[in-house]
């Protein structure tokens, strides 16, 4: 199949390339050995994070003590 780039630098995949990837918005693009590789990409979306961290029982105070952690080891780098 043939796709033409535009003044603008887009790409329009054929159709029958989309559906037989499935149903996705983003694309990983990688230029290798003078081709150009697109692997289709599933974003998370925060509901699904969210569920994550439920299901890890990972909660606020996790988040705050985890982040207070990193700094501290920041700072301790830095001096």
């Amino acid at each position: 199949m043939l796709a033409k780039v535009t003044s603008k630098n887009q790409l329009t995949l054929p159709k029958s390339v989309t559906q037989a990837v499935g149903a996705t918005e983003y694309f990983d693009v990688e230029a290798r050995d003078g081709q150009i590789i697109l692997t289709p990409v599933r974003i998370q979306r925060g509901d699904a994070v969210r569920a994550k961290l439920a299901e890890l029982a990972i909660d606020e105070t996790d988040v705050n003590d985890a982040v207070k952690w990193s700094r501290r080891g920041s700072k301790a780098r830095s001096q």
